[in-house]
């Protein structure tokens, strides 16, 4: 490791942590800390969401996909373009019209608006098992991107290191200090990749006469994707904008609903195709490196996720490095913090304040700054515990999607309101897809767990919701 890429990661770091500081001072309520007092604009809004949804774990997923099939992995995050502007259209309209809404911090608070008070507590501990897989996976992504890059950081000391730094500028900031870090760190990565690392990592595998000649051209195709792989990502990412407690957490945030629109579609271009298609060429030209025999001690056999952070450990110079780690860094720290907020938000406002009295606002935030600290040390030991970054990512989406999606699309949109069908189809549906997950259950078609547990939940919804209505007309 350089003595200058040192200084300037430290230097980084230590400027995320003064943010944190900074915005300390500032939250003075719940209404601070977790919607950032509802008056932040769009473009703010936008990168912090394509930061958030997309970020470390799909960076470096994105890479792994780039390096395993190619650009066509890039299809991926087209399905986040789709969710984003769907939610536009129908879902932020439906939420920032309606005054109940005005004063929700949580997502199971609009569960417990369209059906009661369990059909809440059933939500929200979905939605925080399902963050805090996510916010796990965030920092295994960034600890994978430090030890991949330097060799002497052992993946166990750079997890550490990583969850330390998200975990206590999340911490001390609250919500407003994620999202304008967000902006930031997204701009960093964008210029980073733009400038730095696509340039440097093409020029090194000799540009595209390289390319063409060390790679198959499947590589290069955008079809070499099974009808299973677009399905699975479809029903696994496009549903989280309906049901992803950090999109709800900046929704409310947004001044309007104007501000929020703009937001979610700038969002979906940032996702498709401006990261999908530098995330996949950057595992792209790893690859191409790896077949040129260019990466030392490193072969295609190896975890493809590692591919991007040797190639550009191995190819950028002092000082240069640095940077490209600070904006890589960047992504994994914006996604990380956002998730970390959503099991917080949901174990405090949902489940903790129905056992605790609060009397002030000072002790209001001590009680929701210590609940993220112990979420983010429990977050750093069950990323202790996993190895694959967007296999992590995509369980924890997997189990909120199925979980929660038919409850709030019925309650939301067709006005049904039975709060014994919505509990039945998330504890079902939920259930399906984690078990499937778990036991590795060969499943016909190919289709991912999920799918499963959306048609589960979708026949116990509709099973219940239409005892109820029997049972009414016998009455």
């Amino acid at each position: 490791m350089y003595f200058l890429d040192l200084v300037i990661f430290v230097a980084y770091m230590v400027a995320m942590l003064g943010v944190g500081y900074y915005f300390m001072k500032k939250n003075t309520s719940q209404e601070d800390y977790y919607v950032g007092g509802r008056s932040i604009g769009s473009w703010h809004i936008g990168l912090s969401v394509v930061a958030t949804d997309v970020g470390g774990g799909f960076s470096i997923g994105l890479g792994g996909l780039g390096f395993a099939m190619g650009l066509s992995g890039s299809w991926m995050l087209f399905t986040g373009l789709i969710g984003a502007w769907l939610a536009a259209v129908f879902l932020i309209p439906r939420v920032k019209s309606d005054p109940a809404f005005s004063k929700f911090y949580t997502f199971p608070q609009i569960i417990g608006h369209l059906f009661d008070s369990k059909a809440a507590i059933v939500a929200a501990v979905i939605c925080f098992l399902g963050y805090l897989g996510f916010t796990s996976s965030q920092l295994l992504a960034g600890a994978k991107l430090a030890s991949g890059t330097f060799p002497a950081l052992e993946l166990p000391v750079a997890l550490l290191i990583m969850g330390t730094v998200a975990v206590v500028y999340t911490v001390m900031g609250g919500l407003k200090a994620v999202i304008y870090t967000d902006t930031i760190q997204w701009i960093i990565l964008m210029l980073g990749l733009m400038g730095i690392g696509i340039p440097a990592a093409y020029s090194y595998v000799g540009g595209w006469a390289g390319i063409t000649e060390t790679l198959p051209a499947s590589f290069l195709s955008f079809s070499q994707l099974t009808w299973q792989d677009a399905v699975n990502w479809g029903i696994t990412i496009v549903p989280i904008w309906f049901v992803g407690m950090t999109l709800y957490q900046r929704i409310f945030a947004a001044r309007d609903q104007k501000s929020a629109q703009r937001a979610w579609f700038i969002a979906g271009l940032f996702e498709w195709p401006i990261m999908a298609f530098m995330g996949v060429f950057l595992g792209l030209l790893s690859r191409v490196a790896v077949e040129q025999g260019a990466l030392e001690g490193f072969t295609a056999a190896m975890d493809p996720e590692l591919g991007l952070p040797v190639l550009l450990r191995q190819i950028l110079p002092a000082g240069i490095l640095g940077l490209m780690m600070s904006a890589y860094f960047s992504a994994v720290l914006s996604t990380a913090d956002s998730c970390l907020m959503a099991a917080s938000g949901n174990l405090v406002t949902d489940l903790l304040r129905k056992f605790f009295t609060i009397k002030s606002h000072a002790q209001e935030l001590r009680l929701i700054q210590g609940v993220t600290l112990g979420i983010g040390i429990l977050a750093v030991l069950l990323a202790w515990q996993m190895t694959e970054v967007l296999t992590l990512m995509l369980y924890s989406y997997g189990f909120m999607v199925s979980g929660l999606l038919v409850p709030v699309i019925a309650g939301l949109f067709f006005g049904q309101r039975n709060s014994r069908a919505a509990i039945g189809a998330m504890i079902s549906g939920g259930s399906v897809t984690a078990g499937l997950s778990f036991f590795a259950v060969d499943l016909p078609l190919n289709l991912d767990p999920n799918f499963y547990g959306i048609f589960v939940s979708v026949f116990v919804f509709w099973a219940l919701n239409t005892f109820r209505t029997n049972e009414k007309n016998k009455l």
